[in-house]
């Protein structure tokens, strides 16, 4: 199954407040904040506080701005990209006027060539990260996010892209499954304090690539 976006959203998005670009250097800290936030409301609630604290704090913290650094200014690939949704917030009071309206990083994805050994990256992709800030969560920047990231890579001659979810209780996992994602039957388990099960989720996104459907 071909996942469901909407054309209209094509790269720039579809709102001249709220739209989807490449990531500059100057977002990385927001970035960051995104993914540590988004981790902490994901994954909060499952894990225990000390592995929690490991994976959202200082250290782990300068690690992604470090990967997140470097996914912008040198990529492995041209095909390998870093995208982010902006929105517009006005100052505490709701104060009107000239330059009091500022844009503000509220979601990232990151994506790129398939990196499993059992995907062939010239056609199978993969979205290695899709995080919305819990503050800024249903207000439709997951959904620009995802299809901005199915227009670059089928401009970039993909056909198929991939997604590593945890396999229960994953709010990215009932995101993605509602536009049309499907298991592909690849498991693995993580490390996380205890063992979390996670499952590879697949949409085709050539017009003539096979639909999407759990394994038989």
């Amino acid at each position: 199954m071909t996942p469901q976006h909407d054309p209209s959203s094509r790269a720039q998005g579809d709102s001249s407040q709220r739209f989807v670009r490449a990531a500059r250097t100057e977002d990385v800290d927001d970035i960051v904040r995104i993914q540590v936030a988004a981790w902490r409301a994901a994954y909060g609630p499952r894990l225990p506080a000390e592995v929690l604290a490991e994976m959202t704090g200082e250290e782990a913290g300068r690690r992604f701005h470090e990967q997140w650094t470097a996914a912008i200014g040198n990529p492995p690939t041209s095909r390998h990209r870093l995208l982010v949704a902006t929105d517009t917030e006005e100052p505490v009071g709701g104060a009107q006027g000239p330059g009091r309206v500022r844009r503000i990083t509220v979601g990232f994805a990151a994506l790129g060539p398939g990196q499993d050994p059992d995907l062939w990256p010239a056609t199978d992709a993969e979205l290695y990260a899709l995080h919305v800030d819990p503050a800024h969560a249903g207000t439709g920047h997951g959904s620009r996010l995802l299809n901005a990231a199915v227009d670059h890579l089928v401009d970039d001659g993909f056909r198929t892209v991939h997604l590593w979810v945890a396999e229960e209780g994953d709010p990215l996992r009932a995101f993605v499954e509602r536009s049309g994602w499907r298991p592909d039957g690849a498991h693995r388990e993580v490390d996380a304090g205890g063992l979390l099960p996670m499952v590879r989720l697949h949409a085709a996104i050539a017009a003539d690539a096979p639909p999407s459907a759990p394994p038989a």
